[in-house]
């Protein structure tokens, strides 16, 4: 099976980028796994919406060459894991504008006036976000919910994608970094087994924050 992990960091000798490392190295364990790693930031990818994106957003135009590239990668995956820093409690502005962008009207959901069609019921989303505070913050201010509201069912779920897991590691800048590093390759050894075994008639939900790291 084959996986797409997007990375959204400017510095490739980020957590961010060595986590990923990890999910893609617990991926290769198993030598039918296949996957390519996105670094949105190195490839520079443009996450502005522009008018180009509002005239395919109103079927007015068809999708630029950037974004039919990155929406032929995702149907080329099994399964699509964003790994990203929380930034002011939500992904970075480089992987909004990725979605904003890439999952387009006609592509990822079709709107009209009286109804909408989601049109990713086939794709699996894993989400592991990066964060400096530490559990209790994210509980006692509402942080993580918050987020899964946004992400998990605002983006994906919109779209009709199941998102199987959704954690975040947290206290980043004060963990010793080799707990996250070995629940990233944890994670890529088991980012399959779920789809796997995977009733498509059973609905899936979230999974809560990574305890085991905080």
């Amino acid at each position: 099976m084959h996986a797409l992990i997007v990375v959204a960091h400017h510095d490739p000798r980020s957590l961010t980028h060595s986590l990923a490392a990890q999910i893609a190295e617990g991926l290769s364990l198993d030598p039918e796994n296949t996957f390519e790693i996105a670094d949105l930031s190195a490839e520079g990818f443009e996450p502005r919406f522009s008018a180009a994106d509002l005239a395919v957003h109103h079927r007015e135009a068809p999708p630029p060459a950037d974004v039919l590239a990155e929406q032929a990668r995702i149907e080329r995956a099994d399964a699509l894991v964003l790994v990203y820093p929380v930034y002011w409690w939500s992904m970075p502005a480089l992987l909004k504008g990725w979605i904003d962008r890439v999952f387009s009207n006609g592509w990822a959901f079709d709107f009209s006036a009286d109804k909408l069609e989601k049109k990713l019921g086939h794709l699996r989303v894993h989400l592991i976000g990066v964060g400096g505070a530490d559990a209790a913050t994210y509980a006692r201010h509402g942080y993580a919910e918050a987020m899964k509201t946004q992400i998990d069912h605002g983006i994906f779920e919109y779209c009709g994608a199941r998102v199987l897991t959704s954690q975040l590691l947290l206290e980043s800048e004060t963990q010793d970094p080799a707990v996250h590093l070995e629940a990233a390759r944890a994670i890529g050894r088991d980012l399959f087994a779920a789809s796997r075994h995977l009733d498509p008639a059973t609905p899936v939900r979230p999974a809560s924050q990574l305890d085991a790291v905080r």
